[in-house]
């Protein structure tokens, strides 16, 4: 693609602008590290331009604090841009699932309440971090996931992280991006750490 032109303009009797503004659904998915810090730094950008900004874990567990919420946190009080709000339904890592009955329902209840405010159009963007895992354990239901995100109102711009984002989901994402791994620390022993990994 060159700098910023898409390859093709489709005959669909938009304006380029209309085009430009139609809300995005993105899917940041694979075995690689990134898919979270990626979604982060879209929020930072909605941040900046004014938008509500709606975060969703749906894996990580409460008592997990990681850096980017904090910092989005502080932003979002700071009156400078958009506001930001932070809900965590899980309970642990996704590989490390303790209670899976009650981070089911943490996830279910997670995804009914998205539902409730993309239909009240509550957030400019939507960070459903780790909500490819609910989708592909069964938890939700991918084809009411794609149904509600496709015939979302308004200008609502989301994107979901996480592996093994189901084929339904990538075809109806309009950005889809997979994070591969090359290398990683974790390949030599060495664990997760501050600044690096949260």
């Amino acid at each position: 693609m060159p700098q910023g032109q898409p390859s093709t303009v489709p005959d669909d009797g938009l304006t380029t602008r209309q085009r430009r503004n139609q809300p995005v659904l993105a899917v940041h998915t694979g075995p690689g590290k990134g898919k979270s810090t990626a979604a982060f730094g879209l929020a930072l950008r909605g941040w900046n331009q004014g938008w509500p900004i709606g975060v969703f874990q749906f894996v990580k567990s409460a008592k997990w604090k990681v850096g980017e919420e904090r910092a989005l946190r502080v932003l979002g009080a700071s009156g400078e841009g958009g506001p930001v709000t932070w809900h965590k339904m899980g309970e642990g890592w996704s590989w490390v699932q303790r209670d899976l009955e009650s981070s089911e329902e943490a996830a279910r209840e997670g995804w009914e309440q998205v539902k409730r405010d993309l239909a009240a159009e509550t957030y400019r963007l939507y960070v459903l971090d780790e909500f490819t895992y609910p989708m592909h354990w069964g938890w939700v239901d991918t084809e009411e996931v794609v149904s509600v995100l496709r015939d979302r109102p308004g200008a609502q711009h989301v994107v979901i992280t996480g592996r093994y984002a189901p084929q339904a989901l990538l075809d109806a994402a309009d950005l889809v991006t997979e994070m591969t791994k090359v290398k990683h620390p974790m390949d030599a022993g060495r664990k997760g750490q501050r600044g690096i990994e949260w």
